[in-house]
């Protein structure tokens, strides 16, 4: 059975200058990942009073291509010119920006829980996912969260002592982006994860569990596998929108934390504790799951290639 490859490490593993700097790429890309996906859901009260700005732009760039377009193509550009004087038309009318006020704060009323909400949520986490988990792969494997980084423990693929210094690093870099975000946006609250109406501690434990259970095992097919081959170069992308669509899928109802260190940074600095072992237990159940079943299942003893340290 390949979790007997389980290992505590040596103090090296922890205290080697190439594990600080694991340990340094794991707190900047957690900074990263939870500073834009919190920031998204605080800026959802700002959208209304920068709606103004967005039909400005709009119309700007409408106007800008317009021009860059008389050259290559005079029809397409005369099409686009008429377009544009509708558009212009239709914004210089008051009653239309201030429906599209109103229409926006509808449509944002209540953050994530509008299914506005969840969308904004889900791309914003799965496109700075994306990024974090690229910019730290070649240094510390791009963990980004402290479940795949405990299962990849489960698995083999880092000691206990190099996994305790990632976790560290992580739960930091939460907690300094909502502390960046609170200073930033003039001391707005970073909201803790919290349960909707009707759903228990335990429906939320399961929630936690499958969805975490789909992104370690995604983890381990793109990124762990000896066997990945190609689809590695993919492995960023494919986390990123696992995260995504999970987010579309358990968001309004616990918020779909799936990581142990983005639902503890606000935790901490909002002081709500209230079901955080909720999003602890969850995603550390999940992670263990996906980690025993894709070892034994898929990579087995005889496959299993363990990653060097500089990557894991």
């Amino acid at each position: 059975m390949p979790i007997y490859r389980i290992a505590i490490g040596t103090p090296r593993d922890a205290s080697h200058p190439d594990a600080i700097r694991a340990a340094l790429a794991e707190f900047f890309s957690m900074l990263i990942f939870v500073f834009a996906g919190e920031g998204s859901g605080m800026a959802f009260s700002k959208i209304p009073k920068l709606s103004y700005c967005f039909i400005l732009i709009l119309d700007k760039c409408l106007s800008l291509i317009s021009l860059n377009l008389v050259h290559n193509s005079p029809y397409l550009s005369l099409i686009l010119f008429i377009f544009t004087r509708q558009v212009k038309m239709v914004i210089s009318k008051t009653e239309f920006v201030d429906f599209f006020v109103c229409f926006l704060d509808k449509l944002t009323d209540n953050g994530s829980t509008t299914p506005a909400g969840l969308v904004a949520a889900s791309l914003a986490h799965a496109f700075a996912l994306f990024v974090a988990v690229s910019v730290g792969a070649n240094i510390s494997g791009g963990h980004v969260n402290p479940a795949v980084t405990f299962g990849a423990f489960i698995g083999g693929n880092i000691t206990l002592l190099r996994g305790i210094l990632y976790w560290i690093a992580q739960l930091l870099g939460s907690v300094v982006a909502c502390l960046l975000l609170k200073f930033a946006t003039g001391g707005l609250e970073t909201s803790a994860f919290s349960l909707s109406s009707g759903v228990s501690p335990w429906n939320a434990v399961v929630f936690e569990i499958v969805m975490t259970f789909g992104l370690v095992y995604t983890v381990y097919a793109t990124a762990v596998d000896p066997k990945k081959g190609n689809v590695g170069t993919i492995a960023p992308i494919a986390i990123g929108f696992i995260v995504g669509a999970n987010i579309l899928a358990g968001g309004a109802f616990d918020g779909a934390s799936m990581n142990p260190a983005v639902s503890f940074g606000p935790a901490v600095v909002s002081w709500t504790w209230t079901h955080q072992w909720v999003y602890w237990l969850g995603p550390l159940i999940g992670a263990a799951i996906a980690a025993i079943v894709y070892d034994n299942i898929f990579i087995g003893n005889n496959a299993h290639e363990p990653l060097p340290n500089n990557d894991f």
